[in-house]
């Protein structure tokens, strides 16, 4: 096939795709959106919009890409309200039909007064707004000054022996097989990935020793500088300390991370945490069983009061951004187990204060009628959340119930989608395919990351063949 011919056909199969998207969301009673902008290779910003649904033929919580749109020369708030509310009308939906919208937390999003989002409320009042829940728990893990240098020194440390020349890269990575050490090689840090400063941190750990050694042999200045760093104690128990932190906070991390959580699986995740950290907060005043690497390193007396002060931070972080969530702990319930829901009263008033147009005599009804349903019950130990409440549970019999976990399930919890998606961008438009335009970006991009299924068959009938003379 010709170029324009291989073009033709992959927009034939993005627009069969986008129809079948239109179509569902058309019959879908509510949808969320999670929004991000980023700029591919080009520098070109791109403005892509996820959209969360009930798929009533599949009876199934869908994602799927909603739209992605250039944003030609500045991403402030109103420009990126103009662009989303351009592609709502073309894909026919009003905008009071949104229940939540879940962003990066950059000020053009959320601003006060010309955020995009605040202009969304102007439009829709009962519109629910959140801050991805990853990019909160990486914000409640902000280094203080003294762990924030310790930390830059090993990055710096890193770069130097990786980046700084590559003929001392490859003289360490044959120094490190020669010694047969845990590894072959260090990892760079990358501040755009989530993990990437705790695997890097993790890496150097466990080839320390064989890094002193290298940086012995290696003369010259900042060698000298960084082999002090390795042999001052002080500073190596703080990152023996941090090492193990980081882990803690990277498996939290990993939890919140893939598609199709709901809300309430990452709020879960989050909240064990939060418990967590009390028992590392006493661990380290005892045993120092949930930091292995600064019980390795420290010996006989230790002075642990910086340790404990970084966990009271993060408890603070942590309670601050989260304990005060308009979703509440029986609310989410309802969504994991409605059978475990005590405080029905308790229930009504949290789900009321979150969704404005719910009834709370009629929800405390129906909770203890579905209480009450041994067969329901079974059904639920026999099934997942999602499943239970959009095949399961009739919505005639329990309507109130039915809307609230319908609204809940579809809510984003995070902009991992978007920033999955922003992934499958880089590597279609890359340096190699600089000069895709955006119109064909948006296709690759369509066909890469939807759901739905090109229908062949039907597109293939509309087909006519042309035979040449």
């Amino acid at each position: 096939m010709s170029a324009s011919t291989a073009t033709r056909k992959s927009e034939i199969l993005a627009d069969d795709v986008l129809a079948q998207l239109d179509a569902a969301i058309q019959s879908a009673p509510c949808i969320s959106l999670a929004i991000d902008e980023s700029t591919d290779v080009t520098d070109n910003a791109q403005l892509l919009v996820y959209v969360r649904f009930c798929n009533k033929d599949k009876k199934e919580i869908c994602e799927d890409l909603l739209g992605v749109t250039p944003l030609e020369t500045h991403t402030r708030g109103e420009d990126i309200y103009a662009a989303i509310k351009e592609m709502l009308r073309k894909r026919g939906i009003d905008l009071k039909q949104v229940v939540s919208v879940t962003t990066d937390g950059a000020p053009a999003m959320i601003g006060k007064e010309r955020g995009a989002v605040s202009r969304m409320k102007e439009d829709n009042p009962d519109l629910l707004a959140y801050h991805c829940l990853i990019h909160q728990t990486v914000l409640c893990a902000t280094l203080s000054q003294h762990f924030a240098e310790v930390m830059n020194t090993v990055m710096k440390l890193i770069n130097f022996l990786r980046a700084s020349s590559s003929l001392q890269h490859r003289l360490l990575r044959e120094f490190l097989a020669d010694v047969e050490a845990n590894a072959n090689d260090l990892l760079l840090h990358n501040n755009v990935r989530w993990l990437s400063k705790g695997n890097a941190l993790g890496r150097f750990w466990s080839v320390r020793e064989e890094i002193a050694a290298f940086l012995e042999q290696v003369k010259s200045q900042r060698a000298t500088q960084f082999s002090l760093f390795l042999q001052d104690e002080h500073k190596m128990n703080m990152v023996a300390f941090l090492v193990d932190i980081t882990s803690h906070l990277n498996e939290l991390n990993v939890k919140l991370q893939g598609q199709n959580n709901t809300v309430a699986d990452l709020m879960t995740a989050i909240r064990s945490f939060q418990r967590k950290l009390d028992i590392f907060k006493e661990d380290l005043e005892g045993g120092c069983e949930h930091f292995p690497k600064l019980q390795e390193q420290i010996q006989g007396e230790r002075d642990v009061y910086p340790y404990v002060d970084f966990i009271d931070k993060l408890i603070g972080n942590f309670s601050k951004r989260f304990n005060s969530s308009s979703l509440g702990q029986q609310l989410l319930l309802l969504i994991q187990n409605p059978f475990l829901i005590r405080e029905v009263r308790g229930f009504s008033k949290e789900v009321t204060q979150t969704f404005k147009w719910a009834h709370a005599g009629s929800l405390q009804l129906e909770l203890i009628d579905l209480q009450g349903n041994a067969p329901l019950r079974e059904h639920f130990e026999a099934t997942d959340p999602a499943t239970f409440w959009l095949q399961t549970v009739s919505e005639s019999v329990f309507p109130g119930l039915t809307k609230v976990a319908l609204h809940t399930l579809t809510m984003f919890g995070s902009t991992y989608s978007c920033e999955s998606a922003f992934s499958t961008m880089n590597i279609i438009k890359n340096k190699n395919r600089s000069r895709l335009t955006n119109e064909h970006l948006h296709v690759c991009m369509r066909m890469a990351l939807t759901p739905f299924q090109p229908r062949f068959k039907s597109l293939a009938g509309q087909s006519h063949a042309h035979f040449s003379h």
